[in-house]
């Protein structure tokens, strides 16, 4: 069993990875500057340290809690506050990752997983599926500091012999999301539904993504703690599912048969993305098992259970 360090392990992904790691008998610690976090999320078999990412102190933590692996969760998680604010985005995702990876070398980290976004990395101009050995030409802030973070962990493990993974995550959703920012649609969606209010829906309902539930992402995590080995991967679905599409399966899962609020095009939204993702399947040895109905009715019942905020 492995003693890991979950950054962002309060956020919705966050907690959900943390949560398999404990039920396969790891050590686990959290740090997580509550952010966009929450505290309810925080297992209660880990550890937990309220601290950002771009904390010095965080070599201390690593000291002494004797820590093999670091997974990187925490980031500023918004596209569109990305393009908004693009400075305080750099601080979080490329400042906040050069921390970590500077602590990591003194403390000769075993494996560095570093969550990136398949949604964000390839630009807006990709052929689809976006594949891992494609350019990695963001073209938003968001995916700008994905693909630097993707670099210094490179950089990291070439001149310190530092083992990584990079998952690229499409959209993630499932139960704790948070309803903020595109990759929250799911949850914005069932907590409008949830007030019986219609949602509203940029760009036509036209922006087509790929889906991929949380339970799924997490079992991908479990499985980079030994395989793919200093290796990009893409982790998704491979389906291709626009926003129009995605609210009948949400209104058919719940019942609800308002039509949404039409609005439209939001600023760094890119028109379409989903992934290829044989090589999660061949070196990962990961393939989701939740389909996007199955996931939703998982989703919405949760959210029945638990208050949105």
């Amino acid at each position: 069993m492995a003693r890991i360090l979950v950054t962002g392990g309060a956020g919705f992904i966050g907690s959900n990875v943390v949560d398999e790691y404990v039920r396969l008998g790891h050590k686990v610690v959290i740090v997580d500057n509550l952010f966009s976090g929450k505290r309810e999320n925080i297992n209660k078999n880990a550890k937990f340290y309220e601290m950002d990412i771009r904390d010095k102190k965080i070599l201390d933590i690593l000291k002494k809690e004797e820590i093999e692996i670091i997974n990187h969760h925490a980031a500023q998680i918004s596209v569109p506050d990305s393009v908004k604010n693009p400075i305080f985005d750099a601080e979080v995702n490329i400042l906040g990752t050069l921390n970590l990876l500077q602590c990591a070398k003194e403390v000769g980290i075993k494996r560095f997983i570093f969550i990136s976004s398949g949604g964000t990395v390839y630009g807006a101009n990709a052929k689809l599926p976006a594949n891992e050995n494609m350019p990695i030409t963001a073209d938003n802030p968001y995916g700008i500091s994905k693909v630097t973070g993707e670099h210094y962990v490179r950089f990291f493990s070439n001149q310190f012999k530092m083992k990584y993974v990079i998952l690229r995550y499409s959209n993630v959703y499932g139960p704790r999301q948070i309803p903020h920012g595109e990759a929250g649609v799911v949850s914005i969606f069932i907590n409008k539904i949830l007030k019986n209010e219609p949602p509203v829906i940029f760009g036509e309902g036209k922006c087509i993504r790929d889906y991929v539930y949380v339970g799924d992402v997490a079992r991908a995590n479990v499985l980079a703690l030994k395989y793919a080995t200093n290796e990009a991967i893409n982790i998704g679905t491979g389906i291709k599912t626009d926003v129009n599409k995605l609210y009948a399966i949400i209104c058919k899962v719940t019942d609800f048969h308002k039509k949404p609020i039409m609005g439209p095009y939001r600023e760094g939204d890119i028109p379409a993305n989903y992934l290829n993702i044989n090589k999660a399947k061949k070196v990962l040895k990961w393939e989701p098992k939740i389909n996007l109905e199955e996931g939703i009715k998982r989703t919405y019942n949760f959210f029945l259970k638990n208050v949105l905020v």
